[in-house]
């Protein structure tokens, strides 16, 4: 790399990591015209600032590039692959069994753009048109799942969706589901129970005064508020829901890589 570096660039020891990920073919391939590790920088400089794809600077490779081989990565499901190893070696650093046997689930809504304005959604409660994206991570905050729906559909309406996701990732290993106000019911309980997993809801306090950590919930707040951290994530500028979901797996891949690889560098 001959550039100057951007504070969003991959370090050398994250990139050792990766990189057997992200090499869907022989790097030295005749056909590869750009750098690899320089098209991973560009996606991630693209999470990291919200740019559009067109607005890449002009010493990353062409957005085009970049935005091409991203949409081949999440095809792949190397990123969904990527987080499923580095959860299962994190747990077993903190002596946790490799798969979960609780999660919690929870959703934020993001603000609509011209962008995604024909799939969005009106959320009455929170009167913000945009896409809502549902979430469920272990008890550490790891993801298990990620799907994005118009706004106004109910949270309780994905629990089945969510619930088949989890134990797919898991092997079935999950045996209850924390989740908010907004999810009790029959159908999400039974729904939830059609996957072999019981919803477990976390009330708020009857009083309570000031910002309040919920039980478990708290979590998968954190979690959203990792996210933020890239602002390609604050609001839905995507015009495919598929691509919002991926560039999700995108971000918590780059966190839980750095986290790990930071890990092994202390312990050596």
């Amino acid at each position: 790399m001959t550039r100057k570096a951007y504070p969003s660039d991959v370090s050398d020891e994250e990139w050792a990591f990766v990189a057997p990920y992200l090499t869907l073919m022989d790097e030295a391939a005749p056909q590869r015209n750009y750098s690899l590790r320089e098209v991973y920088n560009g996606l991630r400089y693209l999470l990291r600032t919200g740019a559009p794809w067109r607005m890449l600077p002009n010493d990353v490779p062409p957005w085009h590039v970049v935005y091409q081989q991203t949409q081949r990565w999440l095809k792949a499901g190397v990123f969904e692959q990527m987080v499923h190893d580095v959860r299962m070696l994190l747990r077993d650093i903190t002596d946790r069994t490799p798969q979960p046997r609780a999660v919690i689930m929870d959703s934020r809504t993001l603000q609509s753009t011209p962008e995604s304005g024909e799939r969005a959604g009106y959320d009455g409660h929170k009167r913000r048109k945009g896409s809502t994206v549902h979430l469920a991570v272990d008890t550490l905050g790891h993801l298990l799942a990620v799907l994005v729906t118009p706004a106004n559909d109910q949270d309780r309406a994905q629990v089945a969706a969510l619930a088949q996701r989890i134990q797919e990732v898991t092997g079935d290993t999950v045996a209850v589901a924390f989740v908010d106000q907004g999810d009790p019911g029959e159908q999400p309980a039974a729904d939830a129970a059609a996957h072999g997993s019981r919803l477990a809801v976390v009330t708020l306090p009857t009083a309570k005064r000031g910002v309040v950590l919920l039980p478990r919930r708290w979590v998968v707040e954190r979690r959203f508020a990792w996210m933020t951290r890239f602002r390609r994530l604050v609001r839905d500028d995507e015009r495919v829901a598929a691509t919002l979901a991926g560039l999700h797996v995108v971000a918590v891949a780059i966190l839980l890589a750095h986290r790990f690889v930071a890990l092994m560098v202390q312990s050596s």
